[in-house]
């Protein structure tokens, strides 16, 4: 299973060994290496009834590559264990581990290691490298006062397309396919983040667990209040025929909903945003009480994604 999984994968210039020895070796530009890990457990992340294993792989890239980018960083290798129940099908795992290498492969980077052990459920675990190019890593308490916030990539349709699965309505109504395509496979805006960073961004996230709860995350590091106002947001149909169908209001999954992997990030408010960035609010001090605030107030309803559930 692993030297197929090995065998045709195409690596980069930047892998210097790939898979074959006890180690790796990958090239570090600048001499500093960026590294995100997260983990995808079957049931919890994803359900193979729902999403075809080559899927699974390529959310699992999504979701780590995304981090990179939120750094201002590109993904350069990828290293991934794969834990399965021993009566798994072969095409199961070699069907991730192809959505892996193919997704990983289409930003350039390699899938350089990992490792296959036995599991009571299929997990997969995945360790990103990336390249920040010489320059300073974007973290999330650079946030200043006067700063703009600003959003690149989708919001809300990982959520929406999760909702469809979730309902008999899958696949009866046309707006159904392409959110739940972007729960499937998320498209994180992968450029957006070295654009961000060219361009100065002073603090930047992904969206994993939802668009207020990470900026949440943002403002608690650089102790500022975050204001964000839905007016400025642009309109999104597929999401408002969602809504419709479904009896849920669209903010709920914009403004809450997690996986989409969209950025976000603050500039200064003289800052020429890079293309595919849109303002969605602002920075204002907020030392004694950091917090983001939706029209002038607190969002009164969920606030995101919860790793785990109270018991």
């Amino acid at each position: 299973m692993i030297g197929r999984a090995v065998e045709r994968r195409r690596q980069p210039p930047t892998t210097l060994l790939g898979p074959g020895d006890d180690a790796a070796v990958v090239r570090a530009a600048d001499g500093r290496v960026a590294v995100s890990a997260d983990m995808l457990v079957e049931g919890r992340h994803f359900r193979l009834d729902w999403s075809t294993p080559e899927q699974v792989g390529r959310k699992a890239v999504a979701q780590n590559g995304a981090d990179i980018a939120a750094m201002g960083g590109r993904p350069t290798a990828f290293l991934v264990s794969l834990g399965c129940p021993p009566d798994t099908p072969v095409s199961v795992a070699s069907g991730i581990s192809d959505g892996i290498g193919l997704a990983a492969e289409a930003l350039d980077a390699g899938v350089v290691g990992g490792d296959l052990v036995q599991s009571a459920a299929v997990v997969v675990s995945v360790t990103v490298l990336g390249d920040l190019e010489g320059r300073a890593p974007v973290l999330r308490s650079g946030a200043r006062a006067g700063d703009v916030v600003a959003v690149a990539g989708t919001l809300g349709h990982s959520a929406a397309g999760l909702a469809f699965l979730s309902t008999a309505h899958a696949g009866t109504d046309p707006s159904s396919a392409p959110l739940i395509d972007a729960h499937r496979v998320p498209s994180p805006p992968y450029t957006a983040g070295v654009d961000a960073a060219r361009a100065g961004a002073h603090a930047m996230t992904d969206i994993s667990d939802g668009l207020v709860a990470d900026l949440r995350h943002i403002a608690e590091a650089s102790e500022v209040r975050i204001r964000i106002d839905r007016r400025l947001f642009g309109g999104d149909p597929l999401l408002e025929a969602a809504g419709e169908v479904l009896h849920i209001d669209p903010w709920e999954w914009i403004l809450t909903g997690g996986e989409d992997h969209a950025l976000v990030a603050t500039f200064a408010p003289e800052t020429e945003l890079p293309a595919g960035w849109t303002v969605i609010g602002d920075v204002v001090s907020g030392e004694d009480a950091p917090g983001v605030l939706v029209d002038g107030r607190d969002w009164a309803a969920s606030g995101g994604w919860q790793s785990f559930d109270a018991g």
